[in-house]
């Protein structure tokens, strides 16, 4: 097992976000950790993924397309039209050149944090999940309850996420990525 310098990467994340994201960055590493103790899978990842899964949501949109151009990093159209949505593909690249992550479970929870994807890892499921959840997330219809799911199923409550984000996003008119349609979808028919 890997052991990471999670002071280092701590204090890094403070440096690299405003207070606001750094506050979000922590409470979803805490409760990624939480629901990882919970799942008896490894605390250690959750934390370093939960504290990593934004490490490029504060960058500039150009230089999200730029890091993303100069590694070749597909950028499908929806992400060129709204560069914030890179901060998945960059975070992931993000992570490890500058902080030398080479686990690809940890990877691919940065990745696919906003969007999911059909057979996620239990990390990856966990990120996904603590990213929505977190203590300092308001305004989601039905948290208390989704909360509380999470530490029970972490699949139902995975469902559900997927399913308030569609149609929060078919509500206000905004481009749907398709992976969180597939990962909707998948997931529908496997639970």
């Amino acid at each position: 097992m890997k052991n990471y310098d999670i002071k280092k990467i701590r204090k890094e994340m403070e440096k690299a976000q405003d207070a606001k994201r750094f506050e979000h960055t922590l409470g979803v590493a805490y409760t990624a950790a939480a629901l990882a103790m919970c799942n008896q899978t490894d605390s250690e990842k959750a934390l370093v993924a939960g504290l990593l899964h934004d490490c490029a949501k504060c960058i500039r949109n150009e230089k999200k397309i730029s890091i993303c151009e100069k590694h070749h990093i597909p950028i499908s159209d929806i992400e060129r039209q709204n560069p914030f949505l890179l901060h998945a593909k960059a975070g992931r690249y993000i992570a490890r050149k500058k902080f030398q992550i080479h686990d690809d479970d940890i990877l691919n929870a940065i990745l696919y944090h906003t969007t999911g994807r059909p057979e996620m890892s239990e990390l990856e499921k966990i990120i996904y999940i603590a990213d929505y959840i977190e203590p300092g997330r308001k305004h989601a219809d039905n948290l208390a309850k989704i909360r509380k799911l999470a530490f029970q199923d972490l699949d139902a409550a995975l469902l559900v996420i997927l399913n308030n984000i569609l149609d929060y996003l078919h509500s206000i008119d905004s481009p749907i990525d398709p992976m969180t349609q597939k990962t909707y979808d998948y997931y529908k028919k496997e639970i």
